[in-house]
């Protein structure tokens, strides 16, 4: 896949060079001793009398591994992926203190101060700015030696693969100590996607990766996801990442003195703290009287409102809570990607991210407010409450996905899979079914070097599996791959 190399993605180079024009073999007039021509025109053979494709396992001491081509190509790559990942971080850190500079004067006490959480963000960025610039830093460099060292022919079905999973460790420079579990299962996942692709497009799979080509398979997904993760945040927020179950506490809109009602009813348990709640209902006009034998939550989780009422209440507040968060997501792409197209066209640009922010934020708030509609809903109609009614009554609430648009749908379903794989498994191992690894203490960086070198393997031979907006950031990371040669002797052979 390298840029540089000697043989395009999807056809490469097949100069006299690199095609072996004596019996097929690669290099044929180097290890055969066939005087070999060079093509002035291809734009292989002019990279230099001694190209990565004429190095061989019988002799290739005399050759450099890295041209100055190829430096430059891993300066470069290590410079756009920190930029990435330095900006993303970056951003999100932006928004995070300009949020805490709003919230700070309603917090009487401080965990930190502003110097701190400034100083935070700054490690933060850098850390993922080195991070993302040293996988791709490496994965390049890796690339380049394997292809100088084996022939770029000899070595393009498996190189990537090779330079992905070394390259994944470099995940460590985000922290030695600092998990990202989330993380490498969202990325697992992603591979997985390609993998499925490539499995669909095959001859030998194509037949058991069928059902995968299912139209509305990325709602489903998200039902799973909602039923394990929304449980989780009721009955165990302990199984989830602490900003995940930050983020689900803040939309979900309930405070934790009713969330822990709610699981003490369904777990069996007696009621521990129902004065909390009560309390919680009193400065807010609200005179609750909770019953210690109810057999439903309905009067913890909306007080004296009816179902419905609580249910275009919640709708109305979720969605003023969720516009905050959606709004950076289409405006920041619209100031930086389409920044030029702004100025020509600013109405169409702005108002799909309206329409876009304006969507989203319904899809948000629909999700949250379904998953107490539901388990509202059920707990009337059969007069109990216990944990498999809570995952069944969360399970329909994946189908607020369907408002959101196609494109946006898959990611959302994968992304929400992740965090709930995560959650399903710390679940698992706290109650004893799955033994916890001693030896094993960063699965998540194995878990990203597997999945990274399965994208890279698809992005190196298996491009078209990628969705366009994906391989254009690869490619700008990475760099294209060259055409293929277009001079007569490259026809010919």
């Amino acid at each position: 896949m390298s840029p540089s190399g000697d043989e395009a993605i999807n056809g490469g180079c097949r100069c006299s060079c690199s095609s072996g024009e004596n019996g097929g073999f690669h290099n044929g007039a180097a290890d055969y001793d066939v005087p070999r021509s060079r093509d002035e025109t291809c734009s292989h053979c002019a990279r230099s009398e001694h190209s990565s494709c004429s190095s061989s396992a019988l002799g290739f001491d005399s050759i450099p591994l890295l041209d100055s081509e190829n430096l430059r190509r891993i300066i470069v790559a290590s410079a756009k992926g920190f930029s990435i990942g330095a900006g993303l971080k970056g951003g999100l850190a932006l928004f995070s203190l300009l949020a805490r500079l709003r919230r700070k004067t309603s917090r009487k006490v401080e965990v930190f101060s502003d110097k701190d959480a400034i100083s935070m963000a700054i490690k933060e960025t850098l850390r993922y700015g080195l991070f993302l610039g040293t996988f791709a830093g490496t994965f390049v460099s890796v690339d380049e030696i394997i292809g100088a060292l084996g022939g770029h022919n000899r070595t393009a079905k498996w190189r990537a693969l090779v330079a992905g999973l070394i390259a994944g460790p470099s995940m460590l420079l985000t922290g030695p100590n600092t998990q990202h579990t989330s993380l490498a299962i969202y990325i697992l996942m992603r591979a997985a996607v390609l993998a499925s692709r490539c499995g669909i497009k095959s001859k030998r799979f194509g037949k058991l990766c069928k059902p995968l080509t299912w139209k509305h398979g990325d709602i489903f997904l998200m039902c799973l996801s909602s039923s394990q993760i929304l449980s989780s945040y009721i009955l165990k927020q302990d199984s989830l990442p602490p900003s995940y179950r930050s983020f689900l506490n803040k939309h979900g809109g309930k405070d934790i003195v009713i969330l822990q009602g709610v699981k003490e009813i369904a777990s069996g348990l007696p009621f521990s703290d129902l004065e909390a709640i009560e309390k919680f209902y009193k400065p807010r006009g609200v005179e609750v009287k909770l019953d210690p034998n109810m057999k439903i939550p309905c009067s913890m989780i909306h007080g004296n409102q009816s179902c419905s009422g609580h249910v275009v209440s919640f709708l109305i507040e979720a969605y003023k809570r969720a516009l905050p968060v959606y709004l950076p997501v289409y405006l920041i792409p619209a100031l930086i990607v389409h920044r030029k197209g702004l100025l020509k066209r600013p109405c169409t640009i702005l108002g799909k991210g309206i329409v876009g922010t304006a969507r989203s934020s319904l899809f948000l708030s629909s999700y949250c407010t379904s998953a107490w509609m539901f388990t509202c809903l059920l707990f009337r109609l059969l007069k109990r409450c216990n944990i498999p009614m809570v995952a069944i009554g969360t399970f329909p609430t994946g189908l607020t996905l369907a408002i959101e648009k196609k494109s946006r749908r898959i990611e959302i379903s994968l992304y929400c899979l992740a965090r709930a794989i995560e959650s399903f498994f710390t679940c698992m191992a706290d109650i004893g079914y799955l033994p916890r690894s001693e030896n094993l203490k960063r699965s998540d960086v194995v878990i990203f070097s597997l999945s990274t070198a399965i994208i890279m393997h698809c992005y190196a031979q298996e491009r078209e599996v990628f969705r366009s907006k994906y391989l254009n950031v690869l490619d700008w990371v990475f760099g294209v791959p060259p055409p293929p040669c277009e001079t007569p002797r490259c026809k010919n052979t």
